[in-house]
């Protein structure tokens, strides 16, 4: 049924638990799960800012999913993870379609309180436009 999943992940706690199902999921069905993990506008001034150079900055990256990674590699399943720019809830949606995944699995809050409250959430966006069955992980 779900032969290719994408795990839309941020670090949160809300990824974590959405790590987690996404991981039974793919244990019941047999399941690729692809780790996307898109950086923003705001994150890359964030991490320019903080990690003064390229290496840096992709290593704190890596280290925000580091945690959904030792997860995945945990529980056997096999799993990609994918590093994109740009803004989360389109960058989401297409990656998925590129990919053709059967379903998106997200967690229903991310790290960006500031931007669930003006423009909505990354995983409202996600529900409303993809063309897969999307998952939202409280």
């Amino acid at each position: 049924m779900y032969k290719r999943i994408l795990l839309a992940a941020d670090g949160s706690e809300h990824s974590k638990r959405s790590a987690q199902h996404a991981i039974e999921l793919a244990l019941k069905f047999d399941s690729v799960v692809d780790l996307v993990y898109v950086v923003d506008g705001d994150t890359s001034k964030y991490d320019v800012l903080h990690h003064g150079n390229t290496i840096e900055r992709e290593e704190a990256r890596k280290k925000r999913v580091h945690p959904l990674d030792e997860m995945l590699e945990e529980s056997g399943v096999s799993h990609n993870i994918h590093m994109l720019h740009g803004e989360p809830g389109p960058m989401i949606i297409d990656y998925s379609e590129e990919l053709q995944s059967d379903l998106i699995v997200i967690g229903s809050r991310g790290l960006n309180s500031l931007q669930t409250m003006i423009l909505g959430s990354v995983s409202h966006k996600v529900v409303k436009h993809a063309k897969c069955p999307v998952i939202v992980i409280k």
